[in-house]
């Protein structure tokens, strides 16, 4: 994936949950640490990985739409690794369980292209918690090693709280020489948790880096978190895809959540689709309380 492709296409799709699906509609185990990676290594939890990713795969088919899938290592760092005593090298498993369904599923019409997938080193939710750009450049580094000598199309960070540890990442990815996506995750006032205004974190991130992101994200937050008619017009000149949750609630309130908290989908999607005709974001997919009726939404209508 890069820019050419980018500019070549209207809209792209982006699955929508995979650790949500898993939690409440299988029978598969999530690690403790490591959240989904481990299913990887288990034929059963490999069945179910597979047929969530097939069910966004379809939606992409059918509307002739390219997909993105990101690879189940979100929690895969080095550090949980070694803690639960995996030796083996799940990330690069991860990406080629993906190319391996890529395979089964790509079509000239629907291209699909795979994410190697990183998240911040502690809660997400939590900013405080979060490394320093020096810290986060070192510990972030093996892991993005290990997905681009894979061979993933490009790396992706994801719900990333705070702007020290997205420079940190955004320098190691940088450093792979593989293209790279920063994704956030804000509050409803379009901010990052740590309380940087989205639009300054952009910046900066685009001005300690070379070479810079092909663009960037938000996800885990519902679309009208991003306050897009406040936002400075230029976010959008970099602002390229939203991962959104299924509900309007705040973080706190679903982090944990017992039961699926989701608006209802013409309201979610109207809102996502908004973001597409309104400000030109191109990349739409779905993260908490998602599903492929989400995706099935945005692929009927845009």
């Amino acid at each position: 994936m890069d820019r050419v492709f980018l500019d070549r296409h209207a809209l792209v799709l982006m699955e929508a949950a995979i650790v949500e699906r898993l939690r409440r509609d299988s029978a598969a185990t999530l690690h403790p640490r490591l959240v989904h990676a481990t299913l990887l290594h288990d034929e059963a939890g490999q069945g179910e990985l597979r047929r969530i990713y097939r069910d966004y795969v379809d939606v992409a088919r059918r509307a002739r739409l390219p997909l993105l899938l990101c690879t189940p290592t979100w929690r895969a760092n080095r550090e949980r690794l070694e803690e639960a005593g995996i030796r083996s090298d799940l990330n690069h498993d991860a990406v080629h369980f993906l190319k391996e369904l890529r395979v089964a599923s790509d079509l000239p019409e629907s291209p699909v292209f795979i994410g190697g997938l990183i998240g911040c080193k502690n809660d997400c939710y939590r900013p405080e918690e979060g490394l320093t750009s020096d810290e986060a450049e070192s510990f972030h580094a093996w892991q993005l090693d290990r997905l681009a000598g894979a061979g993933a199309d490009f790396l992706i960070a994801e719900t990333l709280p705070n702007i020290g540890e997205a420079v940190g990442l955004a320098r190691a990815m940088a450093s792979t020489g593989v293209p790279f996506v920063v994704s956030f995750v804000i509050d409803r006032r379009g901010r990052l948790l740590d309380g940087t205004p989205l639009a300054e974190a952009v910046g900066t991130v685009d001005g300690a880096v070379d070479p810079r992101p092909l663009g960037y994200m938000v996800n885990c937050a519902h679309p009208t978190f991003l306050c897009a008619a406040t936002q400075p017009p230029t976010l959008f000149d970099r602002l390229i895809g939203f991962q959104a949750n299924a509900s309007s609630l705040d973080h706190a309130d679903l982090d944990g959540a017992s039961q699926l908290q989701a608006d209802d989908i013409p309201s979610w999607g109207e809102e996502m689709l908004a973001l597409h005709r309104r400000y030109g974001v191109k990349i739409l997919g779905g993260c908490c309380g998602t599903g492929v009726e989400h995706l099935q939404y945005l692929a009927d209508r845009h």
